[in-house]
């Protein structure tokens, strides 16, 4: 199993799918539990939510679990939210805090895991970002996430609908996030924030760079809004998802004709 897909387009959007992937080597998978063996904590059927509603668009997507290592996560392993329950580079509990190991990997397993697995889908979006901005003058990435709606150990609470991160505005020019948000705003009968329990993981972070043409946007989705379930299977909901998927191609949409605007040059 190749870590990175790479689906590429010659628009000015990238779409990052660190999370939707369910690959587990079979020497990693021997040794978690019975819980970590489910993958509950997969960003499920994001890849399907988004595929098809944004043409020439570029898709970067992991194709191992989370469980493995966190794509999302700082290579170093310091917190992105520090003073708040999360979960680590390779996460030891799952989102409820539940151990996911029978036997934990040390620090020497989880830098060849991150040689291995991590590294090449940071090489391969960092890429794609450089070819894209080298194309259009400005290239905008597009992190893609799900999260079920309500888990005590990590937030207060129901989720909103819609969670926007950048950072505090950092990671983006301010008409990105203000185009974004007022569309999730506007959407009927779904509910969002901006900058709130999640404000952007480590891709968001790192690539986001204004200055340099370099944007990201993080939209964390409550899976409520597409499934039928957030307990196993997990089912893809197909009337959520159809409705959802009108004010997600908006988004796309409006984000990427925001690129001439941005410096570009399409």
């Amino acid at each position: 199993m190749t870590p990175v897909e790479v689906r590429r387009g010659n628009g000015p959007l990238v779409l990052g799918l660190p999370h939707t992937g369910t690959f587990v080597p079979d020497d990693i998978f021997a040794r978690l539990t019975p819980l970590g063996q489910a993958l509950s904590d997969t960003d499920w059927h994001v890849d399907r939510l988004y595929d098809g509603l944004l043409d020439d668009v570029t898709t970067v997507r992991a194709n191992f679990h989370r469980y493995v290592i966190d794509a999302n996560r700082d290579p170093s392993g310091a917190s992105l939210y520090p003073g708040q329950n999360t979960t680590g580079l390779v996460p030891m509990t799952d989102f409820d805090g539940l151990p996911l190991w029978l036997e934990e990997p040390d620090a020497d397993e989880i830098e060849a895991r991150r040689l291995a697995w991590h590294a090449p889908y940071h090489a391969a979006l960092e890429a794609e970002l450089e070819r894209v901005r080298a194309q259009h003058g400005v290239a905008i990435l597009y992190d893609c996430h799900s999260i079920r709606s309500n888990i005590p150990f990590l937030f207060e609470g129901t989720l909103p609908d819609f969670n926007i991160g950048t950072n505090n505005g950092q990671t983006c020019a301010p008409v990105i996030e203000a185009v974004v948000s007022g569309i999730c705003a506007g959407a009927e009968g779904y509910s969002s924030i901006v900058n709130g329990r999640f404000k952007g993981g480590w891709t968001t972070r790192r690539y986001g760079r204004p200055a340099e043409n370099m944007h990201a946007i993080q939209m964390e989705l409550a899976q409520s809004t597409h499934l039928a379930s957030e307990e196993l299977p997990f089912d893809y909901d197909v009337q959520k998802a159809v409705r959802l998927r009108v004010h997600l191609k908006t988004i796309l949409n409006s984000v990427a004709d925001l690129a001439a605007s941005l410096g570009g040059q399409s």
